[in-house]
């Protein structure tokens, strides 16, 4: 991926640009409306590439003792704490927190449109390149386990499958995009065919 055009991507459809990406759970299930009225929760995830030809996406895989989101995969990020200075600033601190990636490794290309989360949190993903081979240590506390796949699989449309399943009663949509024998799914799969929409593929 030519980062120049990742980084104009990422430019040219921002808050109040075209339209063409999920807002939020509510939009991936046909018929479903948003609710304007709930409080969200401003949060941050680092959706982290590697700088080399074939490039490599950062995910982690949660903790099965955690409260919400157990053993799901996700980026590194979280909830956007009063000291942070912005967004940005808050998924970089939760990418140092969560795997060690300092933030003077990540070179910040841009945002995607915010994200809204069924369990109440709105998600700003800031999209960075981070040198190859950096040596990084999951945070027991939170992350199980850190991996990579690679960006071109993850991105192509061809390996976005929607499901159907049961939450809080209602049957709801929702992405998968399987590599080898794990499932990216949920709002961080759907962070990524939002990412795919805004490259134009």
């Amino acid at each position: 991926m030519d980062p120049a055009r990742l980084r104009a991507a990422l430019a040219r459809e921002g808050p109040g640009g075209l339209r063409s990406s999920l807002r939020g759970d509510w939009e991936v299930t046909p018929g479903e409306a948003l609710v304007t009225t709930r409080v969200l929760t401003p949060a941050a995830v680092l959706i982290a590439l590697t700088h080399e030809p074939e490039p490599q996406l950062l995910l982690t895989k949660r903790p099965a003792h955690m409260n919400r989101h157990a053993g799901q995969i996700a980026f590194p990020g979280g909830r956007v704490d009063p000291e942070d200075e912005s967004h940005i600033a808050a998924a970089l601190r939760e990418a140092e927190e969560e795997v060690a990636l300092g933030r003077e490794h990540v070179d910040v290309l841009g945002t995607l449109d915010q994200y809204e989360t069924g369990t109440g949190f709105s998600i700003l993903p800031v999209v960075g390149l981070v040198p190859p081979g950096l040596v990084l240590t999951p945070a027991a506390a939170e992350v199980a386990e850190l991996f990579h796949v690679p960006f071109a699989h993850v991105i192509d449309p061809a390996n976005h499958e929607r499901r159907i399943g049961e939450w809080q009663g209602k049957a709801r949509e929702f992405y998968v995009i399987r590599h080898g024998d794990r499932e990216i799914w949920g709002a961080t799969a759907a962070m990524i065919v939002n990412l795919s929409r805004r490259l134009g593929l």
